[in-house]
């Protein structure tokens, strides 16, 4: 466990509890989908847009929204595999069970739960927690970001890195031909032309690298909301910026840049 148990929490709850929930969140999603994880019976099925759902995906979502349900049940949920919406007054939680299914129903480690807490449509607090990583990140607003590198490690706070020229920029997407999908193809390389090196390391990783100052910008060319609530909070907590391909700071744009914050407006232009 990541976190202690804790006593019941109270429907209205200052951020620190907020937090202190969202964290156990995601212990009860860890429980579940660790476990999961390579197992000889993962059932795996696709829904009709093709994306792959697995066991753990559904049993996890049903989990948190049971755990919210108990201790917050006037909040609205949004959730990948169980549907609802984010109001645009009051709180709302966004759940994404299983970020990086592909990978996970492949045996790749690199998947995580993505918990999030919005209040007027804006999140003010995240958790990504990739326990086959071993990591977890999670800010909330006004208490910066933070990291683990290991179940129980002391936690350190992270911020974004320094770089201000894409010419010394690490950039990093999660599916190239996302790009030609959407046909802002020509984008996509003109920036990693002007960029020092490009790299895949997709999904939520690719937005903790960012928010850790390990790589300095990633670009989605198609994401969901509950793939982008979580690590936006994250994100600019650490000092770094995530709109969508427009310049607005939304979750919900349908793609996304990630940005040290330095880079941002020069990434933007390049997809004119």
């Amino acid at each position: 466990m990541w976190l202690a148990e804790s006593d019941p929490v109270d429907e209205s709850l200052p951020a620190d509890d907020d937090l202190t929930l969202a964290l156990r969140l995601a212990d009860i999603a860890d429980a579940i989908t660790l476990p999961r994880f390579r197992a000889a019976d993962l059932r795996v099925e696709r829904k009709p847009d093709r994306t792959p759902v697995t066991d753990a995906d559904t049993a996890a979502e049903d989990a948190l929204r049971a755990e919210l349900g108990s201790a917050v049940p006037g909040d609205a949920v949004l959730g990948e595999e169980r549907g609802g919406e984010v109001p645009a007054g009051g709180r709302g939680w966004v759940l994404d069970p299983i970020d990086g299914t592909k990978n996970f129903s492949r045996g790749m480690p690199v998947w995580a739960s993505l918990i999030a807490l919005t209040v007027h449509g804006v999140p003010v607090v995240g958790v990504v927690s990739a326990p086959a990583l071993g990591r977890r990140w999670w800010a909330a607003t006004g208490a910066g970001a933070w990291t683990t590198d290991a179940p129980g490690a002391t936690p350190r706070r992270i911020s974004v890195s320094g770089v201000a020229d894409l010419g010394d920029c690490y950039v990093s997407t999660t599916n190239l031909n996302t790009f030609r999908e959407h046909d802002i193809l020509d984008g996509w390389l003109t920036l990693t032309d002007r960029c020092w090196e490009t790299r895949a390391f997709g999904d939520f990783w690719q937005h903790c690298l960012v928010a850790e100052g390990t790589i300095d910008l990633a670009v989605e060319p198609e994401a969901n909301a509950w793939d982008l609530a979580a690590v936006q909070i994250l994100v600019e907590e650490a000092g770094g910026k995530l709109t969508d391909l427009a310049g607005v700071a939304t979750f919900a744009g349908g793609n996304s840049v990630t940005s040290n914050g330095a880079l941002h407006e020069a990434a933007l232009a390049c997809f004119g």
